[in-house]
């Protein structure tokens, strides 16, 4: 069984992924042990997180305006740690994403290019052939016709005949023949 050449880039950007899961772990991890990073990037990721949740589940149930308690602190750092983590991923994943699209339309525009090319330099043949087929009617137009050459001949004879009556002397059978084939040749 023969298997194709294994795409590189995908083996790539599967490790990425892979390597992006315990990086989303370490970032959890530091989120819950420093202090500035729990406070101004956890906490109000995950405060907004549960308000909208909280919200939409109290209106499905019928309960409308009712107030919605803020998680405690301890809470919401780990709530938050976690939607860190989890947009770690989605980011990996996504700018994985991006960059499988931009290769693909990369070779995409690759290919369309060499068709291009191809499609112009079978017009650039066709009209080499196309003058070269006119070329060839032009000659084939100036070449007269067998006809003509007949009548040439007949007329050379009726001169020759004419230039031996006036100088006296008729030609004999056999250079009439041999000048005549000597011109059909040298005309072929």
């Amino acid at each position: 069984m023969v298997v194709g050449a294994f795409p590189m880039a995908k083996l790539l950007y599967l490790g990425i992924r892979q390597i992006s899961k315990p990086l989303a772990n370490r970032i959890k991890e530091a989120a819950r042990r420093s202090e500035f990073f729990k406070t101004y990037i956890c906490l109000p990721p995950a405060q907004l997180y549960h308000w909208v949740e909280m919200r939409t589940k109290m209106r499905i149930m019928g309960f409308r305006g009712t107030v919605i308690k803020p998680l405690n602190e301890a809470a919401a750092a780990d709530l938050g740690a976690e939607l860190l983590g989890e947009a770690t991923i989605f980011i990996v994943g996504g700018g994985c994403m991006v960059l499988e699209y931009w290769r693909h339309q990369t070779n995409q525009r690759h290919k369309e290019e060499e068709q291009r090319a191809a499609w112009d330099a079978m017009q650039d043949e066709v009209g080499r052939l196309a003058l070269a087929f006119e070329a060839l009617q032009a000659q084939m137009q100036a070449t007269p016709p067998p006809g003509a050459l007949e009548e040439l001949r007949e007329q050379m004879q009726e001169v020759r005949a004419q230039l031996c009556a006036r100088d006296g002397d008729a030609p004999s059978a056999p250079q009439a023949v041999s000048s005549s084939q000597a011109v059909s040749t040298s005309e072929k």
